[in-house]
């Protein structure tokens, strides 16, 4: 176990810890935001209509926040990735 090994372990470890705090809180919110869709279209086919959205009008506030909180959720995802290969380098370096 040389000291290439500890830093890759340490730097590993540090960035699945930010990777996972940094996806954390989007993913919540992200699921959060798809069951209310979800709701909205269950009421909607329920009413029998779209609730005031012209056809064609573009995406909603709701789906440019889903995108915004997917793609933060995916950056923190990468990071954790990264820091597992570290990890795994770790053990590989000799």
């Amino acid at each position: 176990m040389g000291p290439l090994n500890l830093l890759f372990w340490a730097l590993g470890i540090v960035l699945l810890a930010l990777g996972y705090l940094r996806a954390r809180g989007p993913w919540r919110r992200y699921r959060a935001l798809q069951e209310q869709q979800a709701n909205v279209e269950r009421y909607e086919s329920w009413r029998g209509g779209n609730r005031g959205r012209a056809a064609g009008a573009g995406p909603s506030g709701a789906d440019v926040a889903m995108a915004l909180l997917r793609r933060q959720a995916q950056v923190g995802a990468a990071l954790a990735i990264v820091g597992f290969l570290l990890v795994f380098a770790g053990f590989a370096v000799r």
